[in-house]
């Protein structure tokens, strides 16, 4: 008689312990691990006393995200994060976590998203008009600069829509340029940031008194109801989810944008075929979201510098009850990580994966590889309410910025990455405008 399937008890443990995820250099040990341990290893914390398990199939991502995503909670990092972002739904849980989902997320339907058309085409055409002027001088931009500047406006004004104004007015300056001006996220910058509650707090109440309504997301976000009790959200939990939206909204895709011009500045043939398309794409200042969605090949760009360079590289969630990971039991209460820039370059699922071949997203080669082995924007219930929005202000970008420019890197020196909250570049890019 054949003895029945045993689970394996515990997978196998890397040498080294560390507060993996935690630390400055754990994308490059992380890298490491993987190559040594591969689909799935555990590390001992000893400031936890306990292990951390890391995985990397796309079976496991599936299950910890999606068929089994009740039995996780989010993982180590969330207390740095809610000292930053409150009880948004970045950070929030349980039955608290679903009723605040299910007041935003209609808020993020495509047809609302196509209303920013107009702030995100006046945002590059400003950004466009300044360029001009650096482009005529021969002067390099600073191009992480800009991405997260541009990215901020864009996301300040769909929050804040005319308050912004008001509030840049009354304070002699955008009082949320710490977001950009302050590249380290730490206590210190938190501190300043949720500061910046008691200004969200002053719009509210300034719209609640006059009666103001306006398209823009202060506005959706005072008017949604819990669809059970009719129930409005309260000054807490407004405020937690503007702050949210402030801080998501903007990081990621500046982020990705970073990467993706980056990229394009390294591969002229890719750089080549994007200009194509867009030349014969409608010359407009703020192409409606189907228009975007037309850059066929502008989206595939997109998409494989999101592979390569996801800005949100490491996902982090807890066990509520024991489970099982590629055969190997995982206790409760275990910190499991997910690392999407490995996921992402995965040799058994990607062909020559260091390498930028947009290509690799034509739908004729969506079947050579899981479902789950790519998901810059996370997946399941948890998965990035503002992709959409994301991925329109980056089409929309590129095609403004790549119609009239080539971006040349002025700089040979390698890259160097800084893996954080976000995925960056460590030093910022400088970019030589030439016109097209």
């Amino acid at each position: 008689m054949s003895k029945p399937a045993i689970t394996r008890i515990e997978p196998p443990e890397a040498a080294e312990q560390f507060d993996i995820g935690s630390t400055d250099d754990s994308l490059e040990r992380m890298t490491e691990l993987f190559a040594r341990h591969g689909d799935i290893y555990r590390v001992y914390v000893p400031a936890r006393k306990s292990y951390t398990y890391v995985v990397h199939h796309p079976d496991d991502v599936k299950r910890i995200l999606v068929s089994n995503h009740r039995n996780y909670t989010k993982g180590i990092g969330l207390d740095r994060v809610k000292i930053l972002l409150g009880n948004g739904i970045m950070t929030s849980e349980g039955e608290f976590w679903r009723r605040q989902r299910m007041m935003l997320q209609p808020l993020f339907h495509r047809r609302i998203i196509g209303e920013f058309a107009r702030v995100i085409g006046e945002a590059n055409s400003r950004l466009l008009a300044r360029w001009q002027q650096f482009a005529r001088r021969g002067e390099p931009v600073n191009l992480t600069d800009e991405m997260s500047e541009l990215t901020l406006e864009i996301v300040l004004r769909a929050v804040f829509g005319p308050d912004l104004e008001r509030m840049s007015a009354e304070l002699g300056g955008n009082p949320f340029e710490v977001v950009t001006k302050d590249q380290e996220r730490n206590l210190q910058f938190a501190y300043k940031f949720r500061s910046l509650t008691r200004l969200v707090a002053g719009v509210i109440a300034r719209r609640r008194a006059g009666g103001e309504e306006h398209f823009d997301y202060v506005s959706m976000l005072m008017n949604a109801r819990d669809k059970e009790t009719g129930e409005a959200m309260g000054e807490r939990e407004l405020i937690d989810e503007i702050m949210t939206l402030v801080v998501a909204g903007h990081e990621t895709t500046a982020s990705g944008l970073n990467w993706t011009w980056y990229l394009l500045s390294q591969h002229p043939g890719v750089e080549s075929k994007l200009h194509a398309e867009i030349d014969c794409a409608a010359a407009t200042d703020a192409p409606s979201l189907a228009q975007a969605e037309q850059l066929v090949y502008t989206r595939q760009v997109i998409d494989e510098a999101l592979r390569l360079y996801p800005p949100g590289w490491l996902l982090s969630r807890r066990t509520v009850a024991p489970d099982v990971l590629s055969g190997y039991r995982i206790p409760a209460g275990a910190n499991v990580l997910l690392p999407l820039y490995l996921l992402h370059r995965h040799p058994r699922y990607w062909h020559d994966p260091a390498a930028f071949m947009p290509e690799r997203f034509a739908p004729e080669h969506e079947a050579e590889r899981p479902r789950f082995a790519y998901m810059p924007f996370a997946a399941g219930p948890r998965h990035c309410i503002g992709e959409t929005f994301a991925l329109y202000e980056m089409l929309m970008h590129l095609q403004r910025v790549g119609r009239r420019f080539r971006l040349v890197r002025v700089s040979d020196q390698p890259i160097e990455l800084e893996a954080q909250i976000n995925l960056r570049t460590r030093y910022p890019l400088f970019m030589k405008l030439e016109l097209r």
